[in-house]
């Protein structure tokens, strides 16, 4: 495995800005993952990486060396499609098996049968080698296809949204598994997503793009504890981060330039109107609760407004729409007129 580097780079599709002035820097071992919605420049950053794409400007190091005119083949990387793209007349050692018989390596019948075997464990398909990959079920078809882009150890592994195409319960399984694989190998990986909880749970850092720009990159924690713009804000989180106008707030003391403020729904705390401690805060009525599996959510009416606050409720929580109720904001984080941070 080895760093990437990618260094100022660009590229256009006619009138279209595709990926502007992008710096990368991703050490060897490292799973980095690119989130964004669709248009953001997610995957042609990965092409422009694989070599399938030429930068109009920048460059893009692997392993220390430029790459940025190289051949795709001579780059020493593997790609992952969102579909399984497996050959389907070839079983699934064959599969496994395919990259490793390419001229530009040489690898003897039983070294190449060692290392699809020692994959095909890692992948726990060890039983299915000698099935025809037409047979296997959507998680094993995608297991053979991160295992083929794997098993031969690239420098870089490229993953585009390799998840996405599966149910639910199978891309939980499958995001896990991928985790304990990649650490496994200590593989360097670039994987690119919309999912919010694929790029918490899987990377080492996450890179947020927004219209094929770096909006900030950091640690999941730090970007979803502190991020850099509203947008950001905006991408991690779920529920998503609550955002109010400054004028629905009254009296809040605001940073200068700031317009609109952000608060996570486990940071607004729900005190009974009543109380005498409830002086503080902003009055509220409650509008509906949500149960989802892991939480309580309720939704609340700021009063005098139309402004909606999520909040996540304690267990020992018992309230009925119509309550009224007041609410306070642990941590708000503030944002001016053009979406970014201000006052941190």
């Amino acid at each position: 495995m080895a760093d990437l580097r990618l260094a100022s780079v660009s590229k256009r599709f006619g009138a279209v800005s595709a990926v502007q002035g992008l710096d990368l820097e991703i050490a060897s071992g490292d799973f980095i993952v690119l989130l964004g919605p669709s248009g953001a420049g997610k995957t042609t950053t990965l092409r422009l990486v694989a070599g399938l794409e030429r930068p109009d400007q920048g460059q893009v190091h692997i392993g220390g060396r430029d790459v940025t005119h190289e051949a795709p083949a001579l780059r020493d990387v593997t790609f992952v499609f969102q579909q399984y793209s497996l050959y389907p007349h070839l079983s699934v050692f064959d599969n496994l098996a395919f990259p490793l018989r390419s001229p530009l390596r040489r690898l003897s019948p039983e070294g190449i049968r060692r290392k699809v075997e020692e994959v095909a464990r890692l992948l726990r398909i060890e039983d299915k080698l000698s099935s025809p990959a037409t047979r296997l079920s959507g998680g094993q078809m995608q297991r053979v296809a991160i295992g083929r882009a794997l098993v031969r150890n690239p420098a870089v592994a490229l993953m585009d949204e390799p998840l996405s195409s599966l149910d639910a319960k199978l891309r939980d399984d499958l995001r896990l598994e991928l985790k304990r694989i990649q650490q496994d190998l200590a593989a360097t990986v670039l994987y690119v997503t919309h999912d919010q909880t694929e790029a918490m749970t899987l990377a080492t850092r996450i890179g947020v793009l927004e219209n094929g720009q770096l909006a900030q990159i950091g640690t999941p924690r730090a970007i979803y504890e502190d991020p850099a713009s509203l947008y950001v804000a905006s991408r991690l989180g779920s529920p998503r981060i609550n955002l109010v106008p400054l004028g629905a707030l009254g009296e809040a003391a605001a940073p200068p330039l700031a317009v609109t403020a952000g608060v996570r729904a486990e940071h607004v705390e729900v005190v009974n109107a009543s109380a005498t401690a409830a002086q503080e805060g902003w009055p509220a009525c409650l509008v509906r609760l949500e149960s989802l599996s892991d939480q309580r959510l309720a939704v609340f009416t700021l009063e005098g407004t139309e402004q909606q606050i999520v909040a996540a409720l304690p267990p020992e929580a018992v309230l009925a729409p119509g309550t009224g109720v007041r609410l306070r904001f642990r941590r708000l984080l503030w944002f001016d007129a053009q979406g970014q941070r201000v006052g941190t």
